[in-house]
């Protein structure tokens, strides 16, 4: 079914304001792959905040155009899905994980802003944590001090007590 002019309009400006927000753009070729699995794959993407669209190249490059992902427009070739996310993991840890289950979906490439990444560094992004993964690793790390300090803290007025409470047996025995 062909869009209208209004309609392709609409599209370009859908995905030029999600481009706006992206930190990476990753192109994937699903030639062959089921609808069951597509819609999985969907399913997955709205899950983990990734905008997953199957878009026409024209159109995309027209998203893409005044963007620092401009140099994206050279790989859209060939039935693609767009994944779109504003976490610079998301989209290639979503996309990198499904393709291991389905050879149909190939990864052919993306960026992130003014940096075009090739297949092989797409998977390399994706073993990467994601940004959660990370503020949490350094909220423990820079926590880890200060909870160390305060158990330090709290053990001088404990020390004490047990101190006292051992005067307090000894002097209980001795009057016995």
């Amino acid at each position: 079914m062909s869009l209208n002019l209004e309609q392709k309009q609409a599209v370009v400006a859908e995905v030029s304001a999600k481009v706006a927000q992206a930190q990476a753009i990753v192109l994937a070729e699903y030639r062959s792959l089921p609808v069951e699995a597509m819609t999985d794959l969907r399913k997955k993407a709205r899950e983990s905040g990734v905008y997953f669209r199957v878009l026409k190249n024209t159109l995309a490059r027209r998203a893409v155009a005044e963007t620092p992902f401009k140099a994206l427009a050279d790989q859209m070739v060939g039935p693609l899905a767009y994944g779109i996310s504003s976490d610079p993991v998301a989209a290639a840890k979503l996309l990198h994980e499904f393709s291991k289950g389905n050879e149909k979906l190939v990864i052919k490439g993306g960026a992130m802003p003014n940096v075009m990444m090739s297949a092989k560094e797409i998977a390399v992004l994706a073993k990467m944590p994601s940004r959660q993964e990370l503020l949490a690793t350094l909220l423990g790390t820079m926590q880890a001090p200060v909870a160390k300090f305060v158990r330090t803290l709290n053990e001088v007025p404990t020390k004490f007590v047990r101190g006292l409470a051992a005067v307090r047996d000894q002097k209980e025995k001795q009057a016995a």
